[in-house]
């Protein structure tokens, strides 16, 4: 067996995303023939509606969290705004990207009737995910204090967002593996689980994310700490949880130990996907590193408006991710059982559709600023940055909801080279613009007008390539 699956990896048809000839799907899953057959857009929506439930309940969770660390007062604020670009990037590359690649192989495999091989992907999956884990813990809890330094962290703002970001990251093995495990689900087709396990989740740390900052009841008063604990002990939980059920005979992939030896040929196929995927997420957060840290000469305030601005930005990303966790199922399913003109239309479709729930929220944002910025509090220096932000980036925020989706669909069919190229883009136009705009002293406008640039540019280049049919094949 372990042979078979080997060749198979090596083959032109598996490489290419497809596979020599279309699967009967008379044995499948019906969530697999669903996949393969169903209307595309209402196929689409229907899984997307209870990811999205699941970005909404985390991004309740974090708004949470952020509401509450408002109250401790600006350099806490401060703090954890320079911890949230760093805390991102892990999220969005265990669940985004490396999260990504696991669904299209598994997906990919599922789609060519290759049952064996989904269940040894899945065991890769996890191994793949703890050794990042670890990875973001050894880095973060010796240099943390040199990248907030350079970020314009100091003083109490410091000593915050190093109080936060070592317990985040001394647990950073939880958010890899709840991620990794949630990504193995939804590479079935089956987003109601990862839904269920989130919302059970929250139900337990919305709660408990107040009570460990303020010392309420019984818990003891953390303050930042707090928060970063809670955040820890609803991975935990919702790690178990997703174990319990791919061990089950629920599952369409099952955790088996007969499964369990790992072969570089297998885990290759997740990582071609995943690590590319990754670069381009350390574009996108590198990018608003970048810019938190150009906006830094302004003071802790603007540091924390342009943060509590931006953090709408990073908000858009798990809710395309909505959309995103289906397309990448879709998209490789239908390579895997060789439905190319099939997987094309499926990217275009979920594309135009976050393209126009993004333009919704940013031009919202643009109009009402202080609608979103008050809800983190009332400082006039961080609303005026906010509002700066808002109203500079938030009309182009289409374009970038059209890009992310197209970068998920890429990852679905596992060609990542023209993603990667476009957010390297953006991010040359909103560093260079950014730092040109400090020195020809337009202030933070300029630095924001860069970010907005970087965004167009972004959306336009993922828009050719997918036209072109390099992101995913038309014919």
């Amino acid at each position: 067996m372990a042979s078979q699956v080997s060749a198979t990896l090596h083959t032109p048809a598996f490489r290419a995303g497809t596979t020599p000839s279309t699967p009967a799907t008379a044995g499948m899953d019906a969530r697999t023939r669903r996949l393969l057959d169903g209307p595309i857009a209402a196929t689409l929506l229907r899984l997307a509606v209870p990811t999205v439930l699941v970005m909404v309940v985390q991004t309740a969770v974090g708004l949470v969290e952020a509401y509450f660390v408002g109250r401790l007062g600006t350099a806490a604020l401060a703090g954890v705004s320079l911890v949230f670009p760093l805390v991102m990037l892990m999220q969005m590359m265990s669940a985004g990207a490396m999260g990504g690649g696991i669904s299209s192989a598994v997906g990919r495999a599922l789609g060519a009737a290759r049952q064996a091989e989904a269940e040894a992907l899945a065991w890769h999956a996890l191994a793949i995910g703890a050794g990042f884990g670890l990875v973001f813990t050894a880095v973060m809890l010796v240099c943390g204090r040199a990248v907030y330094s350079a970020m314009g962290g100091q003083g109490a703002t410091l000593d915050a967002a190093l109080g936060y970001s070592n317990v985040v990251f001394a647990g950073a093995v939880l958010v890899w593996l709840f991620n990794s495990l949630a990504s193995i689900v939804r590479g079935t087709g089956n987003m109601m689980v990862p839904a269920a396990v989130t919302v059970a989740g929250a139900v337990v740390v919305v709660p408990l994310s107040p009570a460990l900052i303020f010392g309420l009841g019984p818990f003891p008063r953390l303050g930042v700490i707090g928060g970063a604990a809670a955040l820890l002990a609803y991975y935990a939980l919702g790690s178990a949880a997703f174990a319990l059920y791919l061990c089950s005979g629920r599952a369409v992939v099952r955790l088996k130990a007969a499964r369990l030896a790992l072969r570089w040929s297998m885990a290759k196929g997740i990582l071609r996907v995943g690590l590319l995927s990754a670069v381009s997420t350390v574009q996108t957060n590198l990018t608003v590193a970048i810019a938190t840290a150009l906006v830094g000469g302004f003071g802790s305030g603007a540091i924390a408006g342009y943060g509590t601005g931006a953090r709408l930005e990073y908000l858009l990303v798990p809710l395309v991710f909505g959309l995103g966790a289906p397309l990448v199922t879709m998209v490789a399913t239908n390579l895997g059982a060789g439905q190319r003109a099939r997987a094309y239309r499926v990217a275009w479709i979920g594309a135009l559709i976050a393209a126009a729930i993004t333009e919704v929220i940013g031009v919202a944002a643009a109009a009402f600023p202080l609608a979103w910025l008050e809800l983190f509090g009332h400082e006039p220096a961080i609303l005026a940055t906010g509002a700066q932000y808002l109203r500079t980036v938030g009309p182009v925020y289409g374009l970038f909801g059209l890009g992310l989706a197209l970068y998920f669909a890429t990852q679905g069919a596992g060609r990542m080279a023209w993603p990667l190229t476009a957010n390297l883009l953006r991010l040359c136009v909103a560093a260079v613009g950014g730092w040109l705009a400090l020195r020809w002293g337009t202030g933070a406008q300029g630095v924001f007008t860069a970010l907005a640039l970087g965004l167009v540019v972004y959306g336009a280049v993922s828009a050719w390539a997918a036209w072109k049919g390099w992101l995913v094949p038309r014919q």
